[in-house]
């Protein structure tokens, strides 16, 4: 089978493993077999390996991930447009995966790791910030990646990309004014409250309690999360896919 792996590339046994279940190759395990990682002594992305690693997981999306390829961006929070990496050109990776008739990633997903969960429906993505005007003067930013669902959930933290795992939302619990992290099949067997409203430059309301997710200053001076009466403040998603009516991607 000819390559598609020219180039040096950190995501070599990646582009591997995927070349070889959607080109119609196999894998065998061998009793007897040995397996061995040769490191380099010297390593010349080793001050910034992220972006490497960043650049070299594009091209794994750009080429073998058709329409799942948004996935990698969501998990390395990157923006969909205008990422700002550049990962080669790959025109002649994808004429030849298309010569060698390999299949789709869907194909991939369903046969071979039907475990992967595809993150279709979410409409934005990355960390969210109180803008200054609302937070006397000082714009305030939650750190951690956050994953704004089309049917209204906040999942927090990094993107799980297996089913089943455990993974957390965004929750009212309807009592006190401090909100939780629940897992996001628990909370919706129980019944809590993890749907919420909202849109770019807009607060966050509950829909079941209409309470907002705002930000307070405590008397020791850190900011906590509270759930409250709505009040004057609004919320802006780092990168937004598709605010409803919307198909452009912005950011800040």
């Amino acid at each position: 089978m000819q390559s598609l792996t020219a180039g040096p590339s950190l995501c070599r046994r990646l582009f591997l493993l995927l070349q070889v279940w959607q080109c119609g190759g196999k894998i065998e395990i061998l009793p007897c077999s040995r397996v061995a990682h040769l490191e380099r002594y010297h390593k010349p992305y080793a001050m910034d390996l992220s972006i490497f690693l960043k650049r070299n997981a594009l091209r794994v999306a750009e080429i073998w991930m058709d329409e799942y390829k948004q996935m990698v961006y969501l998990a390395w929070n990157i923006p969909l447009q205008n990422s700002g990496i550049d990962y080669g050109d790959i025109s002649s990776r994808i004429a030849l995966r298309k010569k060698l008739k390999c299949k789709p990633f869907d194909w991939y997903l369903k046969n071979v790791y039907p475990l992967l969960k595809p993150t279709l429906n979410i409409v934005g993505y990355g960390r969210v910030r109180l803008p200054a005007e609302c937070a006397h003067g000082r714009s305030l930013a939650i750190f951690q990646n956050i994953y704004y669902h089309q049917t209204g959930e906040f999942y927090m933290g990094n993107l799980i990309a297996e089913a089943n795992s455990d993974d957390r939302c965004l929750t009212d619990p309807g009592h006190g004014e401090k909100p939780t992290l629940e897992r996001c099949s628990t909370a919706a067997q129980s019944g809590l409250h993890i749907h919420w409203d909202f849109k770019q430059g807009r607060a966050i309301v509950n829909r079941d309690t209409k309470r907002c997710l705002e930000i307070r200053k405590h008397s020791s001076g850190a900011y906590m999360l509270v759930l409250q009466k709505c009040t004057t403040q609004t919320w802006e998603l780092q990168y937004i896919i598709r605010n409803w009516d919307q198909t452009d991607e912005r950011h800040w």
